[in-house]
């Protein structure tokens, strides 16, 4: 059964500026809903994550200052918004949906968070509209009870995975894999396992041609037991922020490389849905809904 972690919560109003992009998290599941690709008992609401497993990612005077709201105004302007304590109750229900998320994965083959993807948060700082990064604190989880576990994390948003990065940047275990745009967002990069930086207007034929080769060997090499995809859809033509060319069809094909790879190899991958900012929301939804799409007609 396809599992999709999914709170209202998760749509939030932020302030004046940032609400256009929150409105996916309602429509993505009202549009798998309408079409009949899911129905309620494929969403699970997440509960909050504890403050222990969050620790085991983030540095405590960082998550106490967070929790407190009482991070400095400069550490403030670097998330992108004001602090209140429903945005940071919301990530550490986007936390836990992934960690639940990495169980049905487990069951399953594959499992959703409809939010997450908060990669920009490293290990004593907030970025990019990111506070607590979910995927790290996901595979940090899996680390701890599964010390010899080896994990990939496979970052395709259309910007690099800098916080993620910084805090697998000693832990061999977390192979941290970013294909992103050369000349955005975050101006200064950390460095991935394996970065690939892409020029401005990069094609979805250069995109996917890389992406299948790249992927193919870094599992057989890696040979991971667990995968973390982000799964941006920034990368479209059509986004304002995202500088890289894909169509929606070429975006749909990404999902599907990685998909296909986690499948035919029996690796457990659970994904969350990162960035998007075309102008249009319908772009974004239906980018996103064919991720889900996807999933359901491979695996099950």
């Amino acid at each position: 059964m396809l599992k999709i972690a999914y709170d209202p919560i998760y749509a939030h109003p932020l302030p004046e500026g940032h609400r256009f992009p929150m409105l996916k998290y309602e429509l993505i599941p009202g549009q798998l809903l309408h079409e009949g690709v899911i129905t309620q008992e494929n969403l699970f609401s997440p509960d909050e994550l504890d403050d222990e497993t969050i620790l085991l990612t983030h540095d405590a005077t960082y998550y106490r200052e967070l929790t407190e709201l009482t991070l400095s105004p400069k550490e403030q302007r670097r998330i992108g918004f004001p602090l209140t304590a429903k945005l940071v109750k919301r990530e550490r229900r986007i936390a836990k949906g992934t960690i639940d998320g990495c169980k049905f994965a487990r069951q399953y083959g594959i499992a959703f968070n409809v939010a997450g993807g908060t990669h920009h948060a490293g290990t004593n700082w907030g970025e990019g509209f990111c506070m607590l990064n979910d995927q790290a604190v996901a595979a940090n989880w899996l680390l701890k009870n599964e010390p010899e576990l080896s994990i990939l994390i496979v970052d395709l948003d259309v910007h690099q995975g800098n916080g993620t990065a910084q805090i697998f940047e000693h832990d061999s275990r977390g192979f941290t894999f970013s294909m992103h745009g050369a000349n955005n967002f975050p101006y200064r990069k950390e460095r991935s396992d394996l970065d690939i930086p892409l020029e401005d207007g990069t094609t979805g034929d250069k995109f996917l041609s890389i992406l299948s080769e790249t992927l193919s060997k870094l599992i057989a090499q890696q040979k991971p037991d667990f995968i973390f995809y982000l799964s941006g859809v920034d990368v479209l033509a059509t986004d304002k922020l995202g500088k890289l060319s894909l169509t929606l069809d070429e975006c749909k094909e990404r999902d599907h490389i990685v998909f296909q790879q986690c499948f035919k190899n029996n690796i457990p991958v659970q994904v969350s849905m990162g960035g998007g900012y075309s102008p249009n929301i319908k772009d974004i939804v239906d980018a996103h809904c064919n991720t889900f799409r996807l999933a359901n007609e491979l695996y099950f």
